[in-house]
């Protein structure tokens, strides 16, 4: 695959905000929690990092499209972009041997 192809830039995109623990750490847990969201406040207590260092990894993760944010009233709520999510973890083994890999231990 040639560096040029679009596809592999947004899906390189999509990874590296992965590349910091405290982000994958933002990540996973808005993804363990309610579908509609989970509360700023509560990834910070889960997470124990700063509440401004928390607001620029999520800013990073929404930014790559990895979470999208609502605000409600004073709250913001955190949701994950799962068919991103999911294209992103498709797209990492669609070519796994050779694209015709059927072995369950590879999905």
């Amino acid at each position: 695959m040639s560096e040029h192809d679009p596809q592999l830039q947004l899906f390189a995109q999509a990874l590296k905000p992965l590349g910091h623990p405290d982000r994958l750490a933002a990540l996973r847990a808005v993804v363990r929690g309610p579908v509609e969201g989970t509360p700023a406040g509560e990834i910070q207590a889960n997470l124990g990092i700063p509440a401004s260092t928390l607001s620029h990894h999520l800013s990073e993760l929404v930014q790559a499209g990895l979470l999208k944010v609502q605000r409600q009233g004073t709250t913001l709520r955190y949701a994950a972009c799962f068919e991103r999510l999911k294209a992103l973890t498709s797209y990492l083994w669609e070519d796994c041997c050779g694209g015709g890999c059927r072995d369950p231990h590879c999905l």
